[in-house]
């Protein structure tokens, strides 16, 4: 990685000074590991036996059929343990906290999943545990609020703002500096100051190692094109890294929301409507005013609302070796619904952004043509959106009556 945690000029480490030496230790320790084969193998390990990898990849004959195109797979991380990509973050995280000796976690979530995970984490490794989520996404993502209290993690409701993601991450940080000594941040996405953009890659980038053996061995090639659904850039980039030196078109995915000319989306790397500034420790594309002041975003998908964007994909974009486009949320739901009703799969809506823009690019390529898609999670967290997006009155009307018992 590039001296200081730069990606030619995206990045850093923009810190005030009093979290500057918890930085420094946790860049020491995160290079250490990184330079002991034994850590490794033990996250490995644990990964294998408690979270359920390797995961598998599927062929998805039914939509290669329906759309008479390239041939089409998906790497199945909604069977990862919690149900997504981020245990493989979380649980690296956990094993550096135990290095550390510290004895309580904090974590910032906006799906929940991250939350979830965060929590689980912290309850197979004995730590204390505090999420922080934002007001509209706590009511939104009910199912996982409950998990997470029920795992024993103290869910803290964050009204400032625009009460989502980013403003969760403000909250994190604030923590962060009054317990210093026995607090780790476990950030939730490859964004942030350094070592977290390149630490979080890491630890998903055994995405990527799988996907590429599996794909050669089960479909006999590699891909045409990778998929993968673009909110900070976590699980993109765990798919993509071991692709980077192949002939590959490597595609993340960014939520259009109501459609780029709105303003009503979350596109930093696929629209005009962002600009490099500094926020939140690091350099990278936000959404922001010509005075830098933070833009609202939008979203049908709670992981995907984020203002800014990895800096690592910032630097991608730039050079031009990932391609970024945007999914609008009709496009999304719309996806959601066809690998249900053919496959019998249920992504996040999250990941569905990345099912909807290979949907729309199967149909122009052969059968010779592969394509993987990311499954990062399953959508079991979004019943209360989805039932609202199917627009069901019979659905809708059960699942307020049990969201206003849940609420209450």
């Amino acid at each position: 990685m590039k001296d200081r945690g730069y990606y030619k000029k995206f990045g850093g480490a923009y810190l005030p000074e009093i979290l500057v030496a918890t930085f420094d230790e946790l860049v020491e320790i995160f290079q250490t590991a990184k330079n002991d084969p034994g850590f490794w193998e033990e996250y490995v390990e644990i990964m294998s036996t408690y979270s359920c990898r390797p995961t598998p990849i599927t062929f998805a004959q039914n939509l290669t059929r329906h759309f008479g195109g390239a041939r089409i797979y998906v790497k199945r991380e909604d069977l990862n343990h919690t149900g997504a990509h981020k245990a493989n973050n979380v649980i690296g995280q956990g094993l550096l906290v135990k290095r550390m000796g510290k004895t309580r976690v904090i974590a910032e979530t906006g799906a929940g999943q991250h939350g979830v995970a965060t929590a689980t984490m912290a309850a197979r490794f004995g730590f204390k545990c505090t999420i922080y989520m934002g007001e509209v996404d706590v009511q939104r993502q009910r199912p996982n609020v409950f998990w997470m209290e029920r795992l024993g993690a103290e869910v803290i409701t964050v009204t400032e703002g625009t009460r989502i993601l980013k403003d969760a991450i403000n909250e994190s940080f604030r923590d962060w500096v009054t317990h210093m000594d026995t607090t780790h941040y476990v950030l939730g996405t490859a964004c942030g100051p350094h070592p977290f953009p390149e630490m979080v890659s890491y630890f998903q980038s055994i995405i990527g190692q799988e996907a590429r053996k599996q794909i050669l061995e089960q479909a006999g090639g590699l891909p045409a094109r990778v998929y993968a659904c673009v909110g900070g850039g976590s699980n993109a980039l765990g798919t993509f890294n071991a692709f980077l030196d192949d002939p590959v078109d490597l595609v993340g995915v960014e939520a259009g929301g109501e459609g780029l000319e709105t303003g009503r989306h979350a596109c930093r790397l696929s629209s005009k409507d962002s600009s490099i500034g500094v926020a939140q420790g690091y350099k990278t594309y936000f959404l922001q005013d010509n005075d830098g002041q933070m833009r609202e975003t939008h979203s049908v998908a709670a992981g995907l609302d984020y203002v800014g964007v990895s800096p690592i994909l910032a630097q991608y974009a730039e050079t031009g070796r990932i391609r970024f486009e945007a999914a609008t949320d009709q496009e999304v739901v719309d996806a959601l619904s066809l690998t249900i009703q053919k496959e019998g799969l249920i992504p996040a809506l999250e990941s569905a952004h990345a099912f909807a823009q290979a949907f729309k690019e199967a149909p122009a390529m052969t059968p010779r043509d592969i394509i993987l898609i990311n499954q990062s999670g399953r959508g079991d967290k979004d019943i209360f959106t989805i039932a609202d997006a199917f627009a069901d009155p019979k659905w809708q009307a059960f699942i307020k009556e049990k969201a206003e018992g849940y609420h209450a």
